[in-house]
């Protein structure tokens, strides 16, 4: 099984270097496929309130034979429910339908900044986390000035931002401001849900020299730059070859050559933080 590096925040909290994405993953399949990963080696599972699965992800949870104190699972509070009656029940609820006594890890998918009640929400996530609802609390899609606003007017510094990053937008200001601030980096879409990206012509180049596949080097390129990919998988065989690509050790030069592909249009759809609204 493979052992995969840990990156760790400002208060001790860690995560592995790559996690289980389960968007799209529901129903019996789905929960398979989520126990499958888990005795396989994962010990990340990311989910949320609007991928209707969280039912699916805690029956995969409970299903796994690996103990349930080895796995970090993570669900998301939607824009919808920010106000602080809100926040407060849907949390409740996202641990009600994943079964578990706490989530370990929760998040506020996006900032919603025009509906400006992400700080209540963050809120309620401090209320959860002191009530044991919750063990660790983060945000998504969160820009600078929101994780400066969360801090300032609450004095609780969120642990994770899991944003948009792939060779295509590799958010390299945003990665730097984390990283000095103990906030940890995940990246969805970690592979840019493009096929574009795996004919990449200095993608096909580093996969060759060490032996892997484009795919397992775009996801080496994010543990060398410690930031946590959740790559969704669902076969045994593609969620073991996400996890080996931990092991591989690419070169500074090669690194650098992957984040040059970055474009100023890099991102995937318009999903700006400072406009996009999540329902």
């Amino acid at each position: 099984m493979t052992s995969l590096p840990t990156f760790t925040a400002h208060n001790g909290f860690a995560l592995p270097a790559i996690g289980l994405g389960t968007y799209g993953l529901r129903g019996a399949r789905g929960a398979a496929a989520v126990s499958a990963g888990i005795d396989g080696g994962y010990r990340l599972v990311d989910s949320a309130f609007n991928y209707e699965n969280e039912g699916a992800v805690g029956r995969g949870v409970a299903d796994a034979a690996t103990p349930r104190s080895e796995v970090i699972v993570t669900s998301k509070l939607p824009g919808r429910h920010h106000a602080t009656a809100q926040a407060t029940w849907s949390i409740e609820e996202s641990r009600d339908r994943l079964g578990l006594d706490a989530i370990d890890l929760h998040l506020i998918h996006w900032p919603n900044p025009s509906q400006d009640e992400y700080v209540q929400a963050w809120s309620a996530l401090v209320d959860a986390q002191q009530r044991g609802v919750v063990r660790q609390i983060g945000v998504s899609n969160f820009l600078p000035e929101h994780l400066e606003r969360l801090e300032r007017e609450t004095g609780v510094l969120p642990v994770v931002n899991q944003i948009e990053l792939h060779p295509y937008f590799p958010q390299t200001e945003q990665v730097t401001y984390h990283r000095e601030h103990g906030i940890l980096t995940e990246a969805w879409s970690p592979l840019g849900r493009a096929s574009d990206l795996l004919q990449e012509s200095v993608i096909i180049e580093i996969a060759a020299a060490h032996g892997i596949t484009p795919v397992q080097t775009i996801l080496a390129w994010h543990v060398a730059r410690e930031v946590v990919s959740i790559p969704k998988a669902s076969s045994p065989e593609h969620q073991q070859s996400n996890l080996a690509a931990a092991s591989v050790v690419l070169e500074d030069a090669e690194v650098e050559a992957i984040t040059a592909l970055g474009r100023p249009d890099g991102r995937l759809f318009d999903a700006d933080p400072r406009t996009h609204e999540e329902s």
